[in-house]
């Protein structure tokens, strides 16, 4: 992956979706050679900060429930709950991402039924699902955040829950370092470019947007879900472990994940 490279500049859905998918082809297999013991082959991790499923819940029991996992990756948080009786359907944009799951799968006897996707439009009938999550899949890396919230609404039943994680708004403010350097703020919260990686050719080659804390909520409340909780997971002790910009020094410091807990009524 050549990156020439780094603007900020408004890139449409299309454009958005065609770089995210070539990106995450071309960087699955680092991304699941260097996260994948942490991530675990089944198991459900939210954040970069550690904080896991299966002590949070905060999807509740979801046994015998339809679930739906939007930017499955390679399948970890899918398949940790087809392990708790969900029945699980995912999808990812990117085609190498599904074909780790499928290696996963194929080595541990699981099968986590996925689908290649756009999180913008989903291959999925009306009320179809109960619960639908999403950690740090799809909805950082899209142009039209309100149009993922108002499909994925369109997918759950009356009553249905959806949590996913996005990294903090306030982390847009401050330098993508794990350092000292990521602990001064350099740009400003509410300028709202997106971050774009730009290859040789002059075409954007990974596309990240930024929405702050009120977009958020706008987006949900717009799509008709209600906001039920809102988490800010705190580093935990013991845990030394960089991720990107996450780590335990910027942890301590600022919050780099945020968790929404919506409801459709």
């Amino acid at each position: 992956m050549n990156v020439s490279g780094i603007d900020r500049r408004r890139v449409g859905a299309v454009e958005t979706s065609r770089a995210n998918r070539g990106w995450w082809d071309g960087a699955a297999d680092d991304y699941q050679a260097e996260h994948g013991d942490f991530l675990r082959d089944s198991g459900f991790v939210w954040c970069p900060e550690g904080l896991d499923e299966a002590d949070a819940r905060l999807l509740g029991d979801v046994t015998g429930r339809d679930v739906l996992e939007i930017g499955c990756g390679a399948g970890q948080c899918g398949r940790w709950l087809t392990g708790q009786g969900a029945r699980v359907a995912a999808f990812d944009l990117s085609f190498r991402q599904l074909q780790h799951s499928h290696r996963i799968d194929f080595g541990s006897g699981s099968r986590l039924p996925v689908v290649q996707a756009d999180a913008e439009s989903l291959p999925f009938a009306d009320e179809s699902f109960d619960v639908a999550c999403s950690a740090f899949g799809g909805l950082p890396f899209v142009a039209d955040a309100r149009a993922v919230l108002t499909e994925t609404r369109r997918v759950l039943r009356p009553g249905g829950l959806l949590v996913f994680s996005v990294s903090h708004p306030i982390r847009w403010a401050f330098p993508d370092d794990p350092g000292p350097g990521g602990l001064t703020a350099d740009r400003s919260y509410f300028d709202r470019s997106p971050y774009v990686e730009i290859d040789d050719d002059g075409r954007p080659s990974y596309v990240e947007h930024h929405r702050t804390l009120a977009d958020w909520i706008g987006h949900i409340v717009a799509s008709g879900l209600v906001v039920r909780g809102v988490v800010e997971p705190e580093w935990p002790e013991g845990h030394e472990r960089e991720w990107g910009g996450w780590s335990p020094l910027r942890g301590r410091h600022l919050p780099g994940t945020i968790i929404f807990s919506c409801a459709r009524p």
